[in-house]
């Protein structure tokens, strides 16, 4: 009997609900004032990440408002703002950008895990793969280190992780002047798997909150897709040590598996410490 390995995508599904109440309409109108034109996927394009299936979403902040927002290679949370500010000065990497998108350092990064029993707080099975993920990270003697705490407060944390109803996955941003994205969200459809699949997901949001991109970002190999838009952009700067192609074990794949453990492998280890 042939075993098919399942992927999951790193992402979530936006449900548009349609109504004839005049408000409700006022709010779609607002929803479309941003759009996925020609210029915005060049932008995309041109910054080495994978411009299709761009959407438009509405992005939670930690303060409770909302805000239009580009989902990215089904993870990755832009703004338009942020759009226009990122750049390529000093290259792209294999994995991530080395540019004002990564994190000053050396510095702490305070993470904050929400906890009590609201429907944002983790679940146990969160809570032991988040705690691993930076375990790990730690582990690595980095020039960035990072505290975590649980908590249902959330003062003065450079990164919130929550809970949100949705499938296997999760999302999160870049940094931006010099600072980690501020929020990692992870949906309750890993509620149903291992420790090792949380750790695995919370560590990949934590890589793109301090400037890590996916490392299949040209052909999203890992979901089973194979766009083939060949190597990365004009100015690419490949790390030394690390692979050019695809790498199948990486946990910074777009796309994962439910046998992942959770570990970074050595090419994962080598672009870290190159970077911090």
């Amino acid at each position: 009997m042939k075993k098919i390995k399942s992927i999951l995508a790193l992402s979530f599904i936006a449900l548009t609900v349609l109504s004839c109440n005049k408000e409700d309409e006022t709010g779609q109108s607002n929803q479309e004032s941003l759009k996925v034109t020609q210029d915005v996927l060049n932008k995309i394009d041109a910054l080495a990440l994978n411009n299709k299936d761009v959407q438009v979403i509405k992005n939670t902040k930690l303060d409770g408002t909302t805000e239009d927002a580009f989902l990215v290679e089904g993870d990755i949370i832009v703004t338009e703002a942020q759009l226009n500010k990122m750049d390529i000065h000093g290259g792209i990497t294999t994995e991530q950008y080395r540019t004002t998108n990564l994190v000053s350092a050396p510095r702490t990064i305070k993470v904050v895990g929400l906890s009590g029993t609201g429907t944002t707080a983790l679940t146990t099975n969160m809570r032991a793969g988040l705690q691993a993920a930076i375990n790990r990270y730690n582990n690595l003697g980095l020039s960035i280190n990072f505290t975590l705490t649980f908590s249902s407060s959330t003062s003065g944390a450079n990164i919130v992780v929550r809970r949100q109803t949705g499938s296997a996955g999760g999302v999160a941003g870049f940094p931006s002047g010099g600072n980690p994205y501020n929020s990692v969200t992870l949906y309750s459809g890993l509620e149903s798997y291992s420790t090792n699949v949380n750790a695995h997901v919370a560590a990949h949001e934590i890589g793109h909150c301090i400037g890590l991109r996916h490392t299949d970002y040209f052909s999203r190999q890992s979901c089973g897709q194979n766009s083939n838009e060949g190597a990365a952009g004009v100015g690419a700067i490949h790390i030394p040590g690390t692979p050019t192609g695809y790498d199948s074990t990486s946990y910074m794949r777009a796309c994962f598996s439910s046998s992942e453990t959770g570990a970074f492998n050595s090419n994962d280890v080598t672009a870290l410490n190159y970077l911090y």
